[in-house]
């Protein structure tokens, strides 16, 4: 969790707890990017699917930005979701190596749209990659620094 308002932060664990069925009490501490915010960082273990599943929990508060990642498995692609207030939320299926996979049908829809006048080749590959979450969420990320690190992943 990159950023959360304070009154919001026992429902974030709520939520958490909801999706994970086990009772969860995380370290808030403040978010020097956002005065007025909270981060905190939560390792979890769950089956295939389990990031979506808190990905979507989360997603209905306007005032989050967070970042869900679970690992790849011999059963399942890995997965990373990021949100901001600005720009919602933004999903990738991630390789074995962390590289975010694109599939086909995005990519001709892309490749679609810049011929057709609609945009630019490069913005529509930056938006296929995230980038622009990852510019918005890279200060709340830095913020963090000194911060307890607890890695996000799945393990089926």
């Amino acid at each position: 969790m990159h950023s959360a308002p304070r009154a919001l932060c026992p429902h974030v664990e709520w939520a958490v707890a909801g999706v994970l069925g086990a009772r969860v009490s995380l370290d808030w501490i403040r978010q020097p990017a956002a005065p007025g915010t909270w981060r905190s960082e939560f390792s979890w273990r769950g089956s295939a699917g389990t990031a979506s599943k808190l990905a979507s929990a989360l997603r209905g508060w306007q005032l989050l930005r967070f970042e869900v990642t679970a690992e790849p498995s011999a059963a399942a692609e890995g997965e990373r979701y990021s949100a901001t207030p600005d720009l919602g939320i933004f999903h990738a299926v991630t390789g074995i190596h962390g590289d975010i996979l694109i599939p086909e049908d995005r990519l001709r829809a892309a490749l679609a749209r810049a011929k057709g006048g609609e945009s630019d080749l490069e913005a529509e590959v930056a938006k296929l990659l995230g980038k622009p979450w990852d510019d918005e969420l890279e200060p709340f990320r830095y913020a963090g620094e000194g911060a307890p690190v607890r890695w996000l992943h799945q393990v089926v």
